[in-house]
């Protein structure tokens, strides 16, 4: 009779927990190595824009259609990546005072290594021919390396992060001879839709340089 071995599921939260499980009390650096994403871009409030809405939704279904042919095709089987969201404005001070409308954004959920561009053009012809959904045509599959940051988690609403980036802007940066570059970086390990705001969990990461003045 044929042995079957059990496939051990791939979850990058557990087997990056250097850059998926930060301590909520410190602010720690490390190295981002690159990485492959389904990404999408927009622009305005999150919690009234129904770009955003429709973003969110087209990368979750492309990202299990993924999941799906990994599966049926490699073998291979992984548990689908927690959200992530890279944000900037031509102003940084909307940041601190919240003024959603004026941000900028690319939403965006980690593949594993072996997922091709091939396979997420599949994945994302699947997700198509499943459900009508506008974002679905602004999807890309891209490959991103943000190199040294500097991140901590975060628990709470979302609209309690900027005292954590006031103190990471204002004193560790400063205090570590760093300034920010390119845009700021959140992971979402909490689904919202199902999480009370105080028991939110996100990851505030911020890419980093050495100080030049």
């Amino acid at each position: 009779m044929r042995e079957y071995q059990r496939v051990q599921t791939y979850d990058i939260k557990r087997e990056r927990k250097d850059l998926y499980a930060p301590r909520a009390d410190e602010f720690v650096l490390v190295d981002v190595p690159e990485m492959a994403f389904v990404m999408v871009d927009g622009h305005g409030d999150p919690n009234t824009s129904s770009a955003y809405k429709e973003a969110v939704e087209a990368l979750y279904t492309t990202s299990y259609a993924v999941r799906a042919l990994a599966k049926a095709q490699l073998d291979r089987v992984h548990t689908v990546a927690p959200l992530e969201g890279l944000w900037s404005a031509e102003d940084w001070a909307v940041f601190r005072t919240r003024e959603k409308s004026a941000w900028d954004w690319t939403m965006m959920i980690a593949q594993p290594d072996w997922i091709t561009a091939d396979l997420a053009d599949e994945a994302l012809a699947a997700a198509r021919r499943k459900k009508a959904l506008p974002a679905l045509e602004l999807l890309r599959f891209d490959r991103f390396r943000e190199g040294r940051s500097v991140q901590i988690l975060h628990r709470g609403s979302y609209d309690d992060e900027a005292p954590t980036l006031r103190r990471l802007h204002d004193e560790f940066l400063p205090a570590h001879g760093l300034e920010p570059r390119e845009r700021h970086h959140e992971i979402y390990l909490s689904d919202p839709r199902k999480t009370e705001p105080a028991r939110l969990r996100t990851i505030l990461r911020q890419p980093v340089t050495e100080r030049t003045r």
